[in-house]
């Protein structure tokens, strides 16, 4: 069995935060181990050049700052 590569370890991980993010009960933690999960997807995507990777985990990414900050934002008006 070969040794995995920096890049392989990339995909793997991101893989593994992902899917550690779909078994949160908090959403605020869901939404920041998703959140790197997709940006490893997106480094991942750029050093494989799988561009529907990268725009697809890219838009993950907004997603999770978007309501991140909308959470944010409401838990300082309470």
């Amino acid at each position: 069995m070969a040794p995995l590569n920096v890049i392989e370890v990339i995909g793997y991980s991101a893989s593994l935060m992902v899917a550690l993010s779909l078994m949160m009960k908090d959403i605020v933690r869901l939404r920041w181990v998703n959140l790197c999960g997709c940006g490893l997807f997106v480094a991942y995507g750029v050093a494989i050049e799988s561009w529907p990777v990268v725009s697809m985990n890219a838009f993950g990414v907004c997603v999770n700052i978007y309501y991140l900050l909308k959470t944010r934002q409401s838990a300082m008006l309470s």
